[in-house]
């Protein structure tokens, strides 16, 4: 099973949503970031965004909470991963 689906199973994120993954584990400050809120910005809103990274993005949550976005990070051997989603509890 790949690791992003046993992390969303782990996650709060929806899993009945399309999912699109974005690997941004070998990129430095502020790349990870830049890409993440650039691919949200153009994904529907009914898609979960996986992130995976190499270390927690402290700086990204609050970028998110701004933007009415649901996350939830799950730290397994192999990656830090994060679901990134549109919460059906917004207005």
């Amino acid at each position: 099973m790949p690791l992003e689906t046993t992390v969303l199973e782990e996650a709060d994120a929806p899993t009945d949503r399309p999912v699109e993954t974005l690997d941004v584990a070998d990129l430095g400050p502020p790349e990870p970031l830049r890409r993440t809120l650039e691919r949200l910005a153009d994904l529907p809103e009914e898609t979960v965004l996986v992130q995976r990274n190499d270390r927690a993005p402290q700086f990204l949550f609050p970028k998110l909470d701004d933007r009415g976005y649901a996350h939830d990070t799950v730290e397994t051997d192999e990656a830090v991963v994060t679901a990134i989603w549109v919460s059906g509890d917004d207005p």
